[in-house]
Protein backbone atom coordinates (compact mmCIF):
# COMPACT_ATOMS: atom_id res chain seq x y z
CA UNK A 1 0.00 0.00 0.00
CA UNK A 2 1.04 3.51 -0.91
CA UNK A 3 0.53 6.49 1.48
CA UNK A 4 -2.06 7.42 -0.44
CA UNK A 5 -3.71 4.13 0.07
CA UNK A 6 -3.43 4.24 3.42
CA UNK A 7 -4.49 7.69 3.79
CA UNK A 8 -7.80 6.65 1.73
CA UNK A 9 -8.57 4.24 4.34
CA UNK A 10 -8.06 6.50 7.19
CA UNK A 11 -10.43 9.01 5.14
CA UNK A 12 -12.83 6.08 4.75
CA UNK A 13 -13.18 5.18 8.29
CA UNK A 14 -12.88 8.44 9.57
CA UNK A 15 -15.95 9.31 7.28
CA UNK A 16 -17.87 5.94 9.27
CA UNK A 17 -17.27 7.38 12.47
CA UNK A 18 -18.42 11.14 11.57
CA UNK A 19 -20.25 11.26 8.50
CA UNK A 20 -21.06 14.50 8.58
CA UNK A 21 -17.45 15.83 8.39
CA UNK A 22 -16.12 17.75 5.83
CA UNK A 23 -12.61 15.19 5.36
CA UNK A 24 -12.28 16.78 2.60
CA UNK A 25 -11.55 20.36 4.73
CA UNK A 26 -9.66 18.51 7.52
CA UNK A 27 -6.32 19.81 8.96
CA UNK A 28 -3.90 16.56 8.74
CA UNK A 29 -1.67 17.88 11.34
CA UNK A 30 -5.29 18.33 13.60
CA UNK A 31 -6.01 16.69 16.71
CA UNK A 32 -9.09 14.38 15.13
CA UNK A 33 -11.17 14.51 18.12
CA UNK A 34 -11.13 18.39 18.20
CA UNK A 35 -11.67 18.72 14.37
CA UNK A 36 -14.04 15.99 13.89
CA UNK A 37 -15.96 16.75 16.88
CA UNK A 38 -15.69 13.27 17.75
CA UNK A 39 -15.28 11.64 21.65
CA UNK A 40 -12.82 8.72 22.66
CA UNK A 41 -14.89 6.21 22.23
CA UNK A 42 -15.44 7.38 18.41
CA UNK A 43 -11.77 7.29 18.41
CA UNK A 44 -11.14 3.86 20.14
CA UNK A 45 -13.95 2.69 17.32
CA UNK A 46 -12.04 4.19 14.77
CA UNK A 47 -8.83 2.26 15.49
CA UNK A 48 -10.83 -0.77 15.91
CA UNK A 49 -12.16 -0.25 12.09
CA UNK A 50 -8.29 0.08 11.11
CA UNK A 51 -7.10 -2.76 13.04
CA UNK A 52 -9.89 -4.85 11.71
CA UNK A 53 -9.46 -3.12 7.97
CA UNK A 54 -6.53 -3.50 7.69
CA UNK A 55 -5.45 -6.90 9.80
CA UNK A 56 -3.05 -5.22 11.88
CA UNK A 57 -2.01 -5.04 15.56
CA UNK A 58 -2.48 -1.25 17.83
CA UNK A 59 -1.37 -1.77 20.75
CA UNK A 60 -3.46 0.29 22.90
CA UNK A 61 0.45 2.47 24.18
CA UNK A 62 0.37 3.58 20.37
CA UNK A 63 -3.27 5.08 20.24
CA UNK A 64 -1.75 8.94 20.85
CA UNK A 65 -0.17 8.24 17.68
CA UNK A 66 -3.23 8.39 15.64
CA UNK A 67 -4.62 11.92 16.61
CA UNK A 68 -3.96 13.04 13.34
CA UNK A 69 -4.51 12.58 10.10
CA UNK A 70 -0.83 12.49 9.24
CA UNK A 71 -0.09 10.85 12.30
CA UNK A 72 -1.93 8.03 11.63
CA UNK A 73 -0.70 7.39 7.70
CA UNK A 74 2.92 7.53 8.93
CA UNK A 75 2.32 4.89 11.85
CA UNK A 76 0.48 2.92 9.45
CA UNK A 77 3.08 3.09 7.08
CA UNK A 78 5.73 2.05 9.79
CA UNK A 79 4.17 -1.25 10.19
CA UNK A 80 6.16 -3.89 8.82
CA UNK A 81 2.88 -5.77 6.74
CA UNK A 82 2.12 -2.22 5.18
CA UNK A 83 5.01 -1.66 4.26
CA UNK A 84 5.31 -5.26 2.65
CA UNK A 85 1.93 -4.49 0.81
CA UNK A 86 3.83 -1.49 -0.83
CA UNK A 87 7.09 -2.96 -1.48
CA UNK A 88 8.95 -0.87 0.93
CA UNK A 89 9.74 -3.81 3.47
Amino acid sequence: MTPDDVRHVVLEELSNIAPEADLALLDPAADLREALDIDSMDHLNFVTALHNRLGIAIPEVDYPRLTTLDGAVAYLMADPAIAAKAGIA
